[in-house]
């Protein structure tokens, strides 16, 4: 499909996405369909309508999951044939769903995003109107041939509003935000937080004399103006390669990792203080006012135990700080998200401790570190966790019970603790269970039997020679 795509005339935007997120060591991390995350920034902000065009069941799945994580807005779609596909006719259909949907009393903007198939059939969204009645027009492509993870496609669609944005900032007067202008200098923050977060952040700026700016991906278009009109920019979660490229282009600098823990909190005060040319002594009044509480949360919640962790939201890293800083030993953090140099500083530290880093982390590499490490507990995604139990290890899935809780600053600082460790107490419960169902079957036996089924492997040995054989004889572009 991607050489497809590059056939179609779609050379120039998967170029980009190579640049913007690179997909090494491995060609394809084990995340979710990445347009879920364009999918989910579009239907979270307001005024915003979102059209897909791609197949039935990757819109039927995209719509299911994103109406389970809370989605309450209709998703549009325009479907398609092998007809409409060839001919153009699917272009024409877009066009006309976007004149319909471009109403300016009810949006402020359309998204409009191409699957996998329309983008390696180079449907070219470039050729949409950029404005309807004064409605903008956001057309972009995440096939999953060039986007690696749903994380990363965030920045697609937040990217692409950034640069809109600027675009008519440059141009005149915008709007204010909702709540007015901020009488500090602002931090724009990027990446999908907790919510208490900013407030935390905030806080924690203060004695800098600035303040929490908008975060990014935002809830609606106006806060995207002043998200550019920042001192400095802070890439909490370190993926945000587009969005920190609009910065960058607005004139603002950006820093890397973020206030998490002591050392984390104390770090990031002090790149924030000195990319917005902060007095020494404000600095030291934020480290003086915040380190102690921080310290004394952690102290007060400690977590003992071996733990392995992986994800696929970009804060993992932050979250190994955290539980290293809490006391718990971390061997292992395995993310989806790409190596970038606003990461560094969060690498760089975990290292020194000890940990394995791996970026762009495949569920076999994740899996092998359970093996490796034997941990008292594995944080991960769905497969991680469910290999983990049935080897009779707690775990705990990062989405919905690690990254849904506060990580900055004294409100972070023990905050993982009663999760995890009520998590880590639970190996008597795992280690009864594993001696109930012992001898039940595993693999192809799993379950109760009368008679165990009978495994074949020379069954299996014998159709991987005859699959190798076809493939060879297969020619070019051929399929047997």
């Amino acid at each position: 499909m991607a050489a497809a795509a590059r056939a179609a005339g779609q050379s120039e935007t998967l170029d980009q996405y190579a640049r913007d997120y690179p997909a090494g060591p491995h060609d394809q991390p084990q995340s979710m369909c990445p347009a879920f995350g364009s999918l989910r920034v579009g239907l979270r902000m307001r005024r915003t309508a979102t059209i897909l065009s791609g197949s039935a069941c990757c819109v039927y799945g995209l719509s299911f999951t994103s109406h389970f994580y809370g989605a309450r807005r209709t998703i549009g779609y325009v479907p398609f044939d092998s007809e409409t596909l060839v001919t153009g006719k699917l272009f024409e259909d877009i066009r006309e769903s976007v004149y319909q949907v471009a109403d300016p009393a009810v949006n402020d903007a359309v998204v409009i995003i191409n699957l996998c198939v329309p983008t390696a059939s180079g449907v070219p969204l470039r050729l949409l109107p950029k404005e309807i009645n004064g409605v903008r027009i956001i057309g972009i492509d995440v096939p999953g041939f060039g986007v690696p993870t749903h994380a990363e496609a965030k920045d697609v669609l937040a990217g692409a509003m950034l640069r809109y944005a600027r675009g008519e900032a440059e141009q005149g007067p915008v709007q204010a935000p909702r709540d007015g202008r901020k009488d500090k200098p602002t931090v724009t923050l990027m990446g999908e937080m907790f919510p208490a977060d900013p407030v935390g952040i905030g806080a924690m700026l203060e004695p800098l004399g600035l303040a929490a700016g908008p975060v990014v991906p935002t809830r609606e278009w106006r806060e995207l103006y002043a998200a550019l009109d920042c001192a400095v920019g802070a890439a909490i979660h370190p993926f945000y390669t587009s969005c920190v490229r609009e910065l960058n282009e607005a004139g603002r600098e950006v820093v890397g990792s973020a206030p998490v823990g002591y050392d984390g909190t104390a770090a990031w005060l002090e790149a924030i203080g000195e990319a917005c040319g902060v007095a020494r002594s404000a600095v030291d009044t934020a480290k003086n006012r915040f380190l102690p509480a921080i310290k004394g949360a952690l102290s007060g919640a400690p977590i003992k135990g071996r733990i392995t962790l992986s994800g696929y939201e970009g804060s993992e890293l932050l979250v190994a700080r955290l539980l290293i800083e809490s006391g718990a030993d971390v061997p292992y953090v395995g993310t989806a998200c790409p190596r970038t140099r606003w990461s560094d500083a969060d690498r760089e530290w975990l290292e020194s401790k000890g940990v394995r880093v791996q970026f762009r982390a495949s569920l076999e590499q994740d899996l092998a570190a359970i093996e490796e490490f034997g941990p008292n507990l594995a944080i991960g995604t769905t497969p991680v966790v469910q290999k983990a139990k049935e080897k009779g290890i707690p775990a705990l899935y990062f989405t919905n019970l690690i990254s849904a809780r506060p990580l900055m600053g004294p409100a972070g600082a023990g905050s993982l603790a009663q999760v995890v460790n009520a998590a880590l107490s639970n190996q008597a419960r795992f280690d009864r269970m594993k001696a109930f169902f012992e001898g039940v079957g595993e693999g192809h036996a799993t379950g109760v039997w009368e008679e165990v089924p009978r495994d074949y492997p020379e069954f299996r040995e014998r159709m991987k020679r005859q699959r190798q054989r076809v493939a060879g004889q297969s020619g070019p572009g051929e399929v047997r």
